[in-house]
């Protein structure tokens, strides 16, 4: 007998930890707070970005996946970005995502829709998504600040961030508790800013939103996913709320 719970013991030590199943919450990530704001099988808290539903075309619902599923490498492309049906203040959001050779795309927050009428992506902070090797836009901007995981157009991630290779997951993180913000991937933070001050509002000025009145002054916005023209999916998209300070 003793021979017998040795052994078991010996297994559950080196056997590998059961996958958690994707769109899904542990028991301790609901006791944490975790919502999921995406099934796995429907768009149900998704909309477009100018349409008060889910696009008909250029996004689908697939394998437990919700992907833009176009090929013209627009901004905004034909289907348009989706957000939230509501906005979000001080959280923390997780999203597993995996490109496509050359993709570009991204994950925006405190967005406002109404604030760009004409072409292009809905307006807000975004947590960029992008093949750094194959897209161009890696290669323009400041010191690198339109790689993957930065904050687009304003802070370059940490250079020895840990991505996966093209066709993998991989997972962004990003938090927001009062004037503070953070971007993770794959459990590193790679970027971290506090908003209201000079020098974050220097960084505003100097990038391509300072057209747009008011830009990183907002308290809350929707969450966005983007449709840039180019296939990339998402998951485990989970997100819970978080006081304004600790």
């Amino acid at each position: 007998m003793r021979t017998h719970l040795l052994l078991a013991l010996t297994l559950a030590a080196t056997l590998p930890a059961i996958a958690q199943t994707p769109n899904t919450l542990t028991p301790a990530e609901k006791a944490q707070g975790w919502h999921l704001l995406f099934d796995g099988k429907t768009s149900t808290g998704w909309r477009g970005d100018h349409s008060p539903t889910f696009p008909t075309t250029g996004w689908e619902v697939r394998d437990g996946m919700i992907s833009v599923t176009e090929h013209g490498g627009e901004e905004g492309g034909n289907a348009g970005d989706i957000i939230t049906t509501r906005k979000y203040a001080n959280f923390e959001l997780l999203v597993d995502f995996r490109i496509t050779t050359g993709a570009n795309s991204g994950i925006k927050y405190f967005v406002d829709p109404d604030l760009n009428k004409g072409p292009g992506s809905a307006i807000g902070f975004e947590y960029q998504i992008l093949d750094d090797v194959n897209h161009p836009d890696a290669k323009k901007g400041i010191a690198g600040d339109r790689t993957m995981a930065s904050l687009y157009d304003m802070i370059p991630a940490a250079k020895n961030k840990p991505v996966h290779p093209i066709g993998q997951w991989n997972t962004a993180r990003i938090v927001v508790r009062g004037a503070h913000g953070e971007h993770w991937i794959n459990g590193v933070k790679v970027v971290e800013y506090d908003r209201f001050t000079p020098q974050f509002r220097k960084l505003v000025a100097d990038s391509k939103y300072h057209v747009w009145p008011g830009f990183g002054e907002k308290h809350d916005g929707y969450l966005l996913l983007q449709d840039h023209g180019f296939p990339v999916s998402f998951r485990n998209i989970k997100i819970r709320e978080l006081p304004a300070t600790e």
